[in-house]
């Protein structure tokens, strides 16, 4: 077991990540389809379950990964699970919600598995195990129950298993043992989350400009949307992220005081927002004349939710919310009012770009000022 080492990524842990993309790839793939309100509670819904899926596999592989043949076929067995799960993705709460349920269930079992392992060969993170355990334990259960009932019962259902089991790492953090987190590993893992999660971004580029038929308004549309992409990935990676791990590793027992705690949650809406991105640049390049049109909408709530999330992580990890005014919470109203004025899709795109490249210099000038929170380690 792993507990003490200095680690990276190992590439069992990238060749995992890759079933992940095909989950999120598939949600946004329907979602593309019916772009809607409702439409993007769902996309939500079961993105926030494969989301959770992979925290609870990477804060155990933090941990405890281990290089022995039996950790290797578990994982590939999690992996399979996955698969499954991106198979039903898109018809998860509708046609293929049991498919979908047995393949999370599949994660959850296998990491009930690894829980036990440890818990026999690491004494000492007993108690933080045990309530790994018991949480994914209940979680797990609630799902089995899901399976009794249709509709709105089985997706509360859901949500109380993936409720019970996020207030894990939370009670860990008050009631286990001190095991300490591999520092350097955990945001080497979600920077590869979000390059994974950001690759839809370009994947949502290619589609739309093959289905538009390389006309030139969509070139150019093209063209605005990798902006966008690229802009968000140089606030993530350039600016907010460094200054995070800056944080999470210069911190004091980052576990117990809630410092990881904060950084992990914080990047549910960063995640999420970009896959809403991904989404709403699609749209964009295939429609970038068609007003009204999805593609407002969908950027701007994708934008918003990047910038909450680029703001917890900095916030949270420097345990006061002044750590993110006015870098990059000052943000947030420009968005509110690019979604009021901007109804033309063109025009709000571009409006978005010229928002994240002002961020950008913002973050750049704050750095070159000395300025902790916004620095490249």
């Amino acid at each position: 077991m792993a507990t003490g080492e200095e680690r990276g990524a190992s590439p069992l842990e990238l060749f995992f990540d890759l079933a992940y993309v095909l989950v999120v790839a598939e949600l946004a793939a329907a979602f593309s389809k019916q772009p809607s309100l409702p439409g993007v509670g769902v996309f939500a819904g079961v993105f926030v379950v494969a989301w959770w899926s992979w925290v609870t596999t990477t804060l155990y592989a933090n941990r405890f990964a281990s290089h022995d043949v039996l950790y290797r076929l578990t994982k590939l067995a999690m992996m399979f699970a996955v698969v499954v799960m991106a198979a039903s993705a898109g018809t998860a709460t509708t046609s293929h919600a049991s498919a979908f349920a047995l393949g999370y269930l599949g994660t959850r079992a296998l990491t009930c598995v690894l829980y036990v392992r440890a818990w026999r060969h690491v004494a000492e993170a007993r108690p933080t195990l045990s309530i790994y355990l018991a949480a994914a334990t209940v979680g797990a259960t609630a799902w089995v129950v899901s399976f009794a009932f249709e509709g709105s019962a089985k997706f509360v259902l859901w949500a109380v298993g993936i409720g019970v089991e996020a207030l894990a790492p939370v009670a860990a953090t008050r009631y286990g043992a001190d095991i300490p987190l591999h520092e350097e590993h955990l945001p080497e893992r979600f920077g590869l989350l979000v390059i994974l999660v950001l690759g839809e971004s370009i994947t949502g580029l290619a589609i739309g400009l093959h289905e538009s038929g390389w006309q030139q308004t969509s070139i150019v549309a093209t063209i605005i949307g990798f902006l966008i992409a690229a802009a968000a990935g140089w606030v993530y990676f350039d600016l907010g992220a460094p200054a995070a791990q800056r944080q999470l590793q210069n911190r004091w027992n980052p576990q117990g005081s809630g410092t990881a705690d904060r950084y992990v949650y914080g990047h549910l809406p960063l995640t999420f927002g970009l896959a809403l991105i991904g989404v709403g640049i699609e749209q964009f390049v295939i429609h970038p004349q068609h007003d009204p049109s999805p593609t407002p909408w969908i950027l701007h709530l994708g934008v918003a939710l990047f910038l909450i999330g680029i703001g917890l992580i900095v916030a949270g990890t420097a345990h006061t919310w002044r750590a993110a005014w006015p870098w990059p919470t000052a943000a947030l109203p420009a968005v509110l009012l690019i979604t009021v004025v901007a109804e033309r899709a063109a025009l709000a795109a571009a409006l978005e770009v010229l928002l994240l490249v002002l961020l950008i210099v913002a973050g750049l000038w704050s750095r070159a000022r000395g300025q902790k929170t916004v620095a490249e380690i």
